[in-house]
């Protein structure tokens, strides 16, 4: 039997990438190709979400403060946002953006772990990915606007790859479909083509 939530006529993407990957850049192309197309979507953002939950406790003040919370006060923080994202997505279509994963200083924590795919079900997941070069050089540049680890490549490509098991394990508990877009430099509005192109098929 398919999950109740298989039924609904609005669908879920769930966008993920590592920071540094170009995500903000894809999915502001993505959502334009939706509206030219006459596809209602909404960009929620998963952290933003819960930054506000955070905030309001007096958590953190700064969204980039959010990764170094207890592993225990984010699956809390997480719980909420699911059941906001929840109601949205039963609403209208989705794209979801967030992390498969994030570091805290306690290693790495799932971004949706499998009570939130179960409350979710989500109907796809994007895996945004580039080199893992060109994120570390991305990283720094972005160093002087946001508080990022100057990662080198490889702990970038072994966070990548913890990405890929993620959405395989997620895809395997709730029947989802997995899609990988690569965002090569200065193409970033083919990886924004096969998000929209989930959005063709809405029932």
């Amino acid at each position: 039997m398919l999950p109740s939530n298989k039924g609904r006529k609005c669908k879920l993407v769930t966008v993920t990438g590592v920071p540094g990957v170009g995500k903000t850049t894809v999915l502001t192309a993505a959502m334009a190709a939706c509206s030219e197309r006459g596809a209602s979507v909404q960009h929620v953002n998963y952290c933003d979400i819960m930054f506000q939950e955070a905030k309001a406790k007096g958590l953190v003040k700064e969204r980039d403060s959010m990764r170094r919370l207890s592993v225990k006060q984010q699956v809390s923080l997480q719980l909420m946002a699911a059941k906001k994202i929840f109601a949205k997505a039963s609403k209208s279509n989705v794209i979801l953006d967030t992390h498969m994963f994030i570091r805290t200083p306690d290693g790495y924590m799932p971004g949706i772990p499998s009570w939130v795919g179960e409350l979710l079900q989500p109907d796809a997941i994007v895996l945004l990915e580039a080199d893992p070069e060109e994120i570390s050089r991305r990283r720094t540049k972005d160093a002087a606007i946001r508080t990022r680890e100057a990662d080198s490549a490889a702990k970038v490509q072994e966070h990548q790859l913890l990405g890929r098991a993620g959405a395989a394990a997620l895809s395997v508990q709730t029947g989802c479909t997995v899609a990988i877009a690569q965002n090569r430099e200065g193409a970033h509005l083919e990886a924004a083509k096969i998000i929209a192109d989930l959005f063709k098929r809405c029932d």
